[in-house]
């Protein structure tokens, strides 16, 4: 059963902190579309990548769809890919909410399709705050209407990959139960994870693909 968190209104001042970082999350991503469709057959791995703001690209441009030919690559089993399907949008107040609902429920569902299945979970900018509210994050559960992975299925996650981070600002990390699975990257200089000065630095994480993997692989 898919658990909701109520909508919780205090932690005023990170929620007020998320909000000013989320409105620089969408520099520096236009980057060229990615591939159309990837293929959902019950594979050994599906990683599942939340976007960031208005990033185009199916699975991202910026990370999603650069980081997942990576993994093809580097990991020795067969994966799948899948994107989330929520707003991505700062124009509608519940982009968030209804990225950690559209995660949360597919990986529920799938979990239930696919009993051998394991999860990577990417998270790219507002998708990486996404990505923390499916984990219960504390500070990510400041935010209203979020909804978490039930925790019967934690030990399905391999690994969780999350790419400027809005939350490191705010001194969010994942639960304790994740923090050997997770890896934050966040570039030099990026405002968004970093509260740096080059705004190109968000969109620039190609550098990080290869150790993102190595992750990945030792979990397997």
């Amino acid at each position: 059963m898919t658990y909701r968190k109520v909508m919780r209104f205090g932690a005023r001042n990170t929620v007020r902190a998320l909000s000013i970082l989320l409105l620089a999350a969408g520099i520096g991503t236009a980057m060229s579309p990615g591939p159309s469709a990837h293929a959902r057959a019950c594979a050994t791995l599906e990683v599942v990548i939340a976007r960031g703001t208005a990033e185009p690209g199916y699975l991202g441009a910026a990370i999603g769809d650069p980081l997942y030919a990576v993994l093809q690559a580097q990991l020795p089993v067969d994966i799948t890919a899948h994107r989330v399907d929520y707003p991505a949008d700062l124009l509608v107040p519940t982009s968030v909410s209804d990225g950690t609902r559209a995660m949360t429920g597919h990986l529920t569902a799938r979990a239930a399709a696919c009993p051998g299945q394991r999860f990577v979970l990417v998270g790219y900018s507002q998708g990486a705050v996404v990505t923390h509210g499916v984990l219960a994050t504390p500070a990510a559960l400041a935010l209203p209407g979020i909804w978490t992975l039930p925790p019967e299925l934690s030990h399905r996650i391999v690994a969780v990959l999350l790419f400027g981070d809005p939350l490191r600002l705010v001194g969010g990390t994942v639960a304790p139960w994740y923090a050997d699975r997770t890896a934050n990257y966040c570039a030099a200089g990026d405002p968004v994870c970093a509260g740096g000065t080059f705004p190109t630095a968000h969109g620039s994480y190609a550098w990080s693909f290869a150790a993102a993997a190595t992750q990945v692989r030792s979990r397997l």
